[in-house]
Formats: C-alpha cells, structure tokens, sequence
C-alpha cells in the first residue's frame, strides 16, 4: 500500500519539511495497511514475519494492541473527528477479544507473560478514546474488557519496566469502577525510585541497563498515570527528571534524524521520539517547541526514506530493512508496532505551538556539540559538517540480567555507538569498538561488565575484568574524534587489538591500509578509520556480509599489537567516523611510563590523562 503523504512546508518546517499533516498521513498508513492482517472480528492482527517465542496467539494479541495504541492518539487528537471505520474496527476488536467463545479471543493475563505488556497499552488507549469508544461499548461489552484487564491485579511481572505496566492498568481499572489494589501502583512507582540513577536517567531494572527504555518506558508510563490519576506531587517529581533528561536527550539524533543505534528493542524505531513529545504534552521539556517538531519530525522522515514503513505499509522486524538479529527472541510480527508512541505528540491540538511555530535548529544544526552524561557513563559527541552523533560508553553494560560468563551483548557493551554505524552480528562480531587481549590459542578478551571509573569534560574511562587480563581505557573526543588510551595487564605473548565503527553500505564500500591507518568508505564520502598512535605494530580491516543493520555490505578498522611485553603496557589509538572532506588526523601523543599520556588533540588543544586508580583528564588550550 503505497504511502502518500502532503507537500512539504518549508514554510514552517524549514528544517524537515513535515508538519502535524504529515503525521497524521503516516499514522493512518500505518493503520491502513495493518487491516488485512486482521482477524475475524479485528480481535487479532495477524502480521506476516518470524513469530515470538510467545507464540501466535500472544503476537496477535500485540498486533491488536500495539496498533490501538496508535489509533487511540490518532482518534483523541482529532476529537473523534476520524472515519467511523477506525473506531467500529477497535470496538469490534475489544468485543471479540474479550468474548472467550471468540476464536480469537485474547489469552488471559498470567504470571511473567506477554500479554501484561499489551495490557497496558490497551489500558492507555482506552484512557484517551474513552468518550469515542469505551464509554460507547455495550455494557456486557465494558465489563468483559474491564474483567480482562483486571487480571493484572496480584500477577507477578520482571523485575523491570514492567512493573509500570501493572500501574497503568490498575489506574484505568480505578478510573472505570473496576478491581484494583492501591498498593500494588504505589508499588510500582516506588520499585521505579531505586533505579533512577539522577540527571533523568533510570536504569531499566538492576545495574547498570540504560538505553532508550529510559525514555519510552521509565519517563513515559510515570508521567502518564500521573496525568491520568491527577497526582500533582508526582507529576511535578516526573516533570523535573524529564526537563533534565531531555536537555541532554534532545542531542542523541543526527542532522538527517537518525537516532543513536544503542540497546535492545530497536526494532521500535521512531518511538526513540516518544520522550520528546511527552515533555510538550506535559509542560517538562527545555526544548522550544519547534525544536521538538524538527527533532522528532526528522527522526519520522529518516525512517520513511529508508523503507520503514515498507513497501506494504508494515514496519518490519528490522531497522531500516528486515534483519532478525537486531531483534530479541520476545519480538514478534507485530512488536515494531511500539513505535506508535511516537505518535504521541498527536495528543497536542493542532494549534499548539509545538504544531504552529516554525521549526528551530537542533543542536547538531548549529555547532558541534559535546554531552557529559555522568549518570550512564556516556560521552556524546557529534559534528556540525557531517551532522553524525558518536555516543561513547563507559557505563551501560545490562550486567544484572545477564549470565556473567555469556555472551557480551553487542548492543550495550561496545565502547562506542553511533547515529550512522551498528554494531556487527555476524562473524566479526568482536571486532568493533572493543579492545581484545587474544590469548595464543586466539581466544580474545570479553568485555562482560564495565567497571565506570570516571566521567568529566569530554573525557571518561571505564575497566573490565576478564580472567587475568584487566583493560582500564580512557576515552578523550574531540570534535569527530575520540582517542583511546588502554592500559592493558595481560601475560606476554597476547596480541592487543582496538576495533573502530563498523560502517555498512548498499554497496561494498572502499577499503584502504597504508602504515598505521586503516580506513573504509562509503560511497558517499562517510568514512570509519582507525589510526595506531601508540603500541601497536599494525593496522587491519575485516568484512562483513549481511552482518549489519545499516547494509549487506561493512567493514571494521582496528589497530593490532602482535605480542604484549608482559605486565602491564599502554596502547594509544584514533578512532575516527566522518564525513566527506573530513580526514582522519594523527595527534600527536607523548607517554611516560605505564599510566601517563599527554595528547595534542586536532582542535589544537592539549589533554594529559592519567590511568591510575580513578582516571583523570586535564585539558588545556
């Protein structure tokens, strides 16, 4: 089903061209081309695609609900000024699904189980459509979906976002005469204060699990019952943490709208937006209006002119195209279907100034910019000329809910994350962004659980522990740049090797070696290199086919040391992605004895770094 959308408005949208018009075509696209996946009855979207290991009762069920969720901001924002269709096609459905002599009826809600998620989605759309549909539902009707709903009451969920899918199934129960225990949702506000790690950042759970569940999740579902249940104390807590979250998140998007590709689930895509308009819906955000616009518009746009939507109207398992292994063994057909919380911001009326105003530059519009993010253990840097965000992590690891001799997720453990490059999935896995200590029997070191040691002005350092070799490393960026010092205590003989950002392409990209700088090219002039600025004896690229995200075709740049000394050595490197017109620079480095390095960045200034117990980063101009 081909999409059609408006003329672009350069006009108010300087930036993006897109405007509410825009998205507002793309969310009845999307719940257009969904229909002839449905089931009798619309209890069930049955979408084409891998199924979860749920099973496919549990994925149509995600299908219904997923796609409710972007109906419901698509009906409430047009105060039910949609095609009758939309909503008899939602009723249908929340009759048969809850009717068990359906054929399609839903699956009761049970302990640990999927549908508790698609339960609270169903809960919030029902919320916002509940004087165009739940309120108009024939009262045996109402009661089947409110006796469905009350399953969620005494089910136990992990020990994650999910217990907020528990508070706001219960508010809605409580805001409809239904079941519900009070405890249970303080329960889950309160279970959600002892991961919230300051500056707006949750960790998702346990440890140290910070990506974009932060956002969708842990800012967005609080910040909704707050706004349902009326609880000003609450929503001003809320509010807060968002304001300081989205100062900083506002910078994780490239100029062309890609975001950061870091952390699980990202097969949900565009819903990477979805804290940005929850702070205009609420009041917290410290972005004008038309920055929110452009930011979220152009991540919306990005996904569009990269097949996402396909050609048949269905976001697929995938990033831009399908590929399975971006995914988690929970996603089904349907799954991608959470990027509907990107349609949030159709909550706001029209003549809202975040609707109305023009467009404003992002900050990677306007200048280079260099984040410190203290709480994940994050340095973001990105550059004005080629528009590209870097993220460099000293701090996400998922290591709570890992087993610790498994294998290292890719996804979170990499020592660095872009806008415009992913990780590799395939063979070369190992390669990219991660120091390797390889023993003999080429057995390398894994980077299982991160050690954060230290996080300042564009500097941060991190250890990890991997039998008896021990890696603490130093990251300095500087502009495109970020300089890597390692100081590795390994048995003699190992070889040490620094991988950079698998960059991936349509077409095989341009490869080149040459002394201590190995580098590869996208046709478009993007560029991933790695330069050896100390210990190593060489350079290399290794290849990759169908292993990437962002194409069938990619190369890694790594720097190689052929034998560690023995006890303890410093290992300097340049990791570099850039666009066109942009080279790889050689800083200059000076190092004395095992844990000192002064640098002379590209920008001309000076960084002395010291690798003892706590890191520390002097830098001067």
């Amino acid at each position: 089903m081909p999409l059609s959308l408006p003329a672009p408005d350069v006009r108010l949208s300087g930036h993006t061209g897109w405007t509410r018009a825009h998205w507002e075509a793309m969310a009845d696209h999307l719940l257009d081309s969904v229909v002839p996946y449905a089931s009798d009855g619309f209890a069930q979207f049955r979408l084409p695609g891998r199924a979860s290991r749920s099973g496919p009762v549990s994925d149509g069920l995600e299908g219904f609900a997923r796609t409710f969720l972007l109906a419901a901001f698509r009906i409430a924002g047009a105060g039910g000024q949609v095609p009758p269709e939309l909503l008899e096609r939602y009723a249908s459905g929340l009759a048969a699904g809850t009717d068990p002599a359906h054929p399609y009826a839903w699956p009761a809600l049970a302990d640990m189980s999927q549908q508790l998620v698609e339960a609270a989605s169903v809960a919030l759309a029902l919320h916002e459509t509940r004087p165009w549909l739940f309120d108009r539902l024939p009262p045996a009707v109402r009661e089947r979906v409110v006796e469905w709903l009350a399953g969620f009451v005494g089910r136990r969920t992990p020990d994650n976002n999910w217990v907020l899918f528990r508070v706001i199934v219960e508010q809605f129960l409580a805001e409809v005469g239904g079941p519900y225990s009070p405890g249970e949702i303080a329960g889950g506000l309160e279970r959600i204060e002892e991961w919230y790690a300051g500056d707006g950042w949750y960790s998702d759970g346990k440890g140290k699990n910070f990506d974009y569940y932060c956002g969708w999740a842990l800012h967005l579902y609080p910040s909704l019952w707050a706004r349902m249940s009326g609880d000003i104390v609450r929503q001003e807590l809320y509010a807060a943490r968002l304001h300081r979250f989205l100062d900083q998140y506002q910078h994780f998007f490239a100029a062309d709208g890609g975001p950061v590709h870091q952390g699980r689930s990202l097969t949900y895509r565009f819903a990477t937006v979805a804290p940005l308009w929850l702070g205009a819906l609420t009041g917290a955000s410290p972005l004008p209006p038309g920055r929110t616009r452009r930011i979220a518009s152009g991540v919306l746009r990005h996904f569009a002119e990269r097949g996402a939507p396909d050609e048949r109207g269905l976001l697929t398992l995938g990033w831009y195209d399908p590929f399975l292994p971006v995914t988690q063994d929970y996603s089904g057909p349907a799954s991608p279907y959470w990027a509907s919380k990107a349609f949030l911001g159709l909550l706001l009326p029209p003549a809202h100034p975040v609707w109305t105003e023009p467009e404003q530059a992002a900050p990677v519009d306007l200048a280079d910019q260099t984040v410190t993010m203290a709480a994940p253990g994050w340095l973001l840097h990105a550059t004005r000329a080629d528009g590209v965000v870097r993220l460099v992590n000293h701090g996400s690891d998922r290591d709570r809910v890992r087993h610790p001799d498994g294998v290292p997720d890719p996804h979170y453990l990499k020592y660095a994350y872009t806008s415009h490059t992913g990780p590799e999935l395939g063979t070369a896995k190992g390669v990219d962004n991660h120091l390797a200590v390889i023993a003999p029997d080429r057995t390398p070191s894994l980077r299982r659980r991160i050690e954060p040691l230290a996080v300042s002005d564009r500097f941060a350092a991190s250890a990890y522990q991997d039998g008896t070799v021990r890696v603490v490393t130093a990251s300095v960026v500087d502009g495109a740049a970020e300089i890597r010092i390692h100081r590795v205590t390994a048995p003699a003989g190992h070889q040490v090797r620094d991988g950079g950002h698998a960059l991936a392409a349509a077409l095989p990209l341009a490869l080149s070696e040459e002394g201590d700088l190995a580098l590869a090219r996208r046709p478009d002039g993007l560029t991933t290199a790695v330069r050896a600025l100390h210990g190593y004896t060489g350079t290399g690229l290794v290849t990759g086919a169908g292993t990437n995200a962002y194409g069938p075709h990619s190369a890694t740049p790594y720097a190689i040391a052929q034998a560690h000394p023995g006890g303890v050595a410093l290992y300097v490197t340049l990791v570099w992605l850039a666009g066109p017109g942009m080279d790889p620079p050689a800083p200059a480095v000076h190092v004395e004895g095992d844990a000192l390095v002064r640098l002379t960045l590209p920008s001309g200034d000076t960084a002395t770094v010291h690798l003892h117990d706590t890191p520390t980063c002097t830098l001067s101009r």
